[in-house]
């Protein structure tokens, strides 16, 4: 990677020779403008305004334009007199946690290369103390003529530097914000953290410009004399009337598509039609319906009535039959059963009886030996 500024890197008293180089890189596909009626390049040339002719580069110089539009010419001479002491140096002038800087101030990133063999030892030196004390290092270094501010951190092995914005350079949100009380509820504010629970993460290296994809095939089409492929029509948006509505219907499609993604494409399944079962005649019909299944038990009374009538005289003697052997034998049973129990009730009567007497002689026979005993004595 071609550098772009030679310089070093001041820590204290030691001193780093470092290169810097662009960390990144445009793909962008650029266009020329052309005149349209030949296809010519059209140029831009730069012209005196006073004397109406071309200049070449020799003769053009720098000026400022006061408030009133006259121009006040800089040189560079003038400009090289400016005490400027980081204009070969990016002094670093602080070392603070990442989360203090506001990604509004980021800018443009470069990688900062050790300069020769010297510059190892100091570069891991500053790289593990980064690395180790977990904070970022705050500088300032001069780059196309104008002071900067950087931010140095560590990225794998090597020591990357971020342009910062000076803090006076970033706007205030003021005005962006929806103006008046705007109250979201806690249902609407679940259904927005399922939605960002089911779309999830997603690895950034697998995100690409699908725009500058079409671009391409469309440049690529024009040259080979084909006809541009056709744009898919986009579905447009509409009408935002229920939030939350909108919430879940997107829950809904998020959910829908991971799962479309992770079974991947569906197999061609073969469709076979199966035979029809044979509906067995002892099976009972189906109820579809009160009416229908008392209509049916009806046809079948009625079917059964229709029988030939000695079929339906044998079966009436057996169940005759049957029916009163049943009740003669439960009458005997039953008969048999009172029989015991009058038995049992005489007996212990019996023996009530029985012992009352006992115990009327035994008294009386007592009473007379009490008295026998007293006439005697």
């Amino acid at each position: 990677m071609r550098s772009i500024w030679n310089g070093a890197i001041s820590f204290g008293l030691v001193s780093i020779p470092i290169k810097l180089v662009n960390a990144t890189e445009s793909h962008a596909v650029s266009f020329r403008q052309i005149h349209t009626e030949d296809g010519g390049r059209i140029r831009y040339r730069k012209v005196c305004e006073l004397e109406d002719r071309e200049v070449t580069q020799a003769e053009i110089g720098k000026a400022y334009e006061d408030a009133d539009g006259s121009m006040i010419p800089i040189t560079d001479e003038d400009l090289s007199q400016l005490p400027i002491p980081t204009a070969r140096t990016i002094e670093i002038v602080a070392f603070v946690p990442e989360d203090r800087i506001d990604p509004l101030q980021m800018g443009s990133a470069y990688y900062l290369a050790a300069s020769g063999a010297p510059a190892a030892k100091p570069y891991t030196l500053l790289r593990e103390a980064l690395k180790r004390s977990n904070r970022v290092a705050i500088a300032k270094f001069a780059l196309r003529g104008r002071e900067r501010l950087g931010m140095l951190r560590v990225v794998g092995d090597a020591i990357a530097m971020h342009g910062l914005l000076w803090p006076d350079e970033v706007r205030a949100p003021e005005g962006v914000a929806p103006e008046g009380g705007v109250t979201v509820r806690d249902q609407e504010l679940d259904l927005a953290d399922a939605l960002m629970d089911t779309l999830g993460e997603i690895d950034l290296d697998d995100l690409h410009d699908e725009y500058r994809e079409a671009v391409e095939e469309v440049v690529a089409a024009k040259a080979a004399g084909e006809r541009p492929p056709e744009a898919r029509e986009e579905a447009a948006p509409g009408k935002v009337l229920d939030l939350m509505a909108a919430l879940e219907n997107s829950v809904r499609a998020a959910r829908e598509s991971r799962d479309g993604e992770e079974a991947g494409p569906a197999e061609e399944a073969e469709v076979r039609s199966l035979p029809q079962r044979k509906t067995s005649s002892r099976r009972a019909p189906k109820e579809t319906g009160g009416k229908k299944s008392t209509s049916t038990a009806a046809k079948k009374t009625a079917a059964k009535k229709a029988e030939p009538k000695k079929s339906t005289a044998k079966s009436g003697t057996a169940r005759s039959s049957s029916t009163s052997s049943s009740t003669s034998s439960s009458r005997a049973a039953s008969a048999s059963a009172k029989k015991t129990a009058a038995k049992g009730t005489a007996k212990k009567a019996a023996g009530r009886s029985t012992a009352k007497e006992t115990a009327k002689s035994t008294g009386r026979s007592t009473a007379k030996k009490t008295a026998s005993r007293r006439r005697s004595a």
